[in-house]
């Protein structure tokens, strides 16, 4: 992985607890350069949200550089489906259903289960959070932004580079 262990990064990561260490380890960034920001997912439902706006604020605050949106495979918050949880709300569900088909520029994603849950695909929903903050008005155009996604499932970690539109094209 070609990252200056003295520049400051960002990484946007899922809520795993020894992701940090894995990260440090893998790109050898110095841990006072290395900013994390924890959420579920990680996703970025909404890029005015409280997600992109610390985002942005750690850019311009901390003289990020590169942004790294990191995602974990074997953690199987895709198969988790949080509306069984929610049963006892059907009514509800189905009223917010009808309002993120018909209400596109308010709601992110086509139904209520696919906003909590994200998409069943971890490279989808990376690489839709990739593109959401690489293309937010307030990003200034020299940040990178890259995703990854962590598999631990066999006691070694392993990271993969989330491909998207964007690294395709600087690739070639």
């Amino acid at each position: 992985m070609n990252v200056d262990k003295n520049q400051k990064v960002l990484f946007l990561i899922d809520m795993d607890n020894g992701l940090e260490s894995i990260l440090q380890e893998v790109t050898n960034i110095q841990p006072e350069n290395m900013l994390t920001i924890q959420c579920y997912g990680p996703v970025i439902s909404n890029p005015y949200g409280d997600i992109m706006r610390s985002v942005i604020i750690a850019i311009y605050q901390e003289n990020v550089e590169e942004i790294f949106v990191v995602g974990t495979h074997d953690k199987g918050t895709a198969s988790l489906n949080i509306l069984t949880q929610l049963d006892f709300m059907k009514d509800k569900i189905q009223t917010l259903d009808y309002l993120f088909k018909n209400n596109r520029p308010e709601f992110s994603g086509d139904t209520v289960n696919e906003w909590l849950n994200g998409k069943e695909n971890d490279y989808d929903n990376i690489e839709k959070c990739v593109n959401i903050i690489h293309h937010h008005p307030l990003m200034p155009s020299h940040i990178k932004v890259r995703g990854l996604i962590v598999n631990t499932k066999d006691g070694k970690p392993s990271i993969v580079e989330v491909s998207t539109i964007e690294t395709a094209q600087n690739l070639s």
